[in-house]
């Protein structure tokens, strides 16, 4: 009882601790991505706190996962360095104890990931969407703040509005630039208001100014005076394009009636559902990972267990991609994997019962003797 409740008090602040420091890289990335994408007009600088968040909470499962396992890792090893589990197994205990106390932690953990991938990562990958089409679909006239130049979406037309009234759609001092077909228009007058057609199309209208065609160094150059000039902010509304595999439901996934939807469909629900079963692996191959050999680093086993969770997430990832490409049967693809995971956690925790002779050379022998029989 002592020994599984240290086990558990240490997995728990080291999980913490260790998911702590992962959330802080992850954020810490996002922050210069998104800002990046604002600067360069992808997304609106306001909506990216909510684009960091969304993106943090969609992949919390895959940073669950690298967290237990390496705080598993580091627990043990730890342990093992302090010669505290010289002491439990002077004891009577052996490392298959390890196993029920450590899957008895991290089963709660798995259930939370496999939540989190099964509900929250669709979830925060189509809000991530919706914000940033929203904010490339706008029109041109949310964009216009009082005393300021503003670019369009599709960098088309600079506006600049002295007055701006929303309430009674009225403007004032109004410049508007416009660069289409690449031909430089600039039009110029000191009222105006906003037309809604019913159509779903909206305009500004500009009232007794002058418009400037061209440059003025060219022999094209016109200037005209005019008593309504009508320049189009927004088009009908487009639609909003099909949810991308990532950013389906279960529900979704499972009932696209698209035959062009079903195997891409299929590789992401084998991925969500892969990535629960890959947390129970990692953690089972952790338990004999951790042994640490006193004449090697003390970094020895976190190399070893990089290298394992780089194999296991590329292999997860090359089995989706043959899956959504038609390659494999998802049936087929979905276990092999982990049954290799379980294979390896078996014969690693066999081989550490047994740590002065590999148990597998002496079962050679063995069998080479009853070939001999035969």
């Amino acid at each position: 009882m002592i020994f599984e409740q240290a086990l558990r008090r240490e997995l728990s602040m080291t999980t913490g601790a260790v998911f702590l420091v992962l959330v802080t890289i992850m954020v810490t990335t996002l922050v210069i991505r998104i800002l990046g994408y604002a600067a360069n007009g992808t997304v609106n600088p306001e909506d990216a706190i909510v684009l960091i968040a969304l993106a943090t909470l969609g992949y919390l499962a895959v940073l669950l996962t690298v967290s237990l396992f390496v705080a598993t890792l580091i627990v043990l090893v730890r342990w093992y360095k302090d010669s505290e589990m010289i002491v439990w197994f002077a004891s009577g205990l052996s490392i298959t104890n390890l196993i029920r106390p450590i899957l008895q932690f991290a089963t709660p953990l798995i259930i939370v990931i496999a939540l989190l991938a099964l509900f929250v990562w669709p979830w925060a990958n189509r809000e991530s969407t919706l914000i940033s089409q929203r904010f490339q679909q706008r029109d041109d006239v949310s964009m216009v703040s009082a005393g300021q130049f503003r670019e369009s979406a599709k960098a088309e037309r600079v506006f600049f509005i002295e007055e701006l009234d929303v309430d009674k759609s009225e403007v004032k001092n109004i410049f508007v630039a416009d660069s289409k077909n690449g031909r430089l228009s600039i039009a110029v007058s000191s009222t105006g208001y906003i037309q809604n057609s019913a159509g779903g199309e909206k305009s500004i209208v500009l009232h007794n100014g002058r418009r400037y065609e061209g440059q003025p160094t060219q022999p094209d150059f016109r200037i005209l005076e005019f008593n309504e000039y009508s320049t189009k902010i927004r088009s009908k509304e487009s639609l909003a394009p099909p949810p991308r595999d990532r950013e389906k439901t279960i529900t979704e996934l499972l009932n696209d009636p698209s035959p062009a939807a079903v195997n891409p469909n299929r590789a992401e629900l084998l991925w969500r559902i892969g990535l629960p079963l890959m947390a129970l692996g990692l953690v089972l191959i952790a338990i004999p990972l951790a042994y640490v050999n006193p004449r090697l680093g003390n970094y020895t086993a976190m190399f070893y267990a990089v290298l394992i969770y780089l194999i296991y997430s590329n292999l997860l990832n090359l089995t989706q991609n043959f899956v959504a490409q038609g390659k494999i049967n998802v049936f087929v693809g979905v276990w092999p994997i982990h049954l290799l995971a379980l294979i390896i956690a078996t014969v690693l925790i066999r081989n550490r019962i047994n740590p002065s002779i590999k148990w597998w050379r002496r079962q050679l022998p063995a069998a080479f003797g009853k070939n001999k029989v035969q």
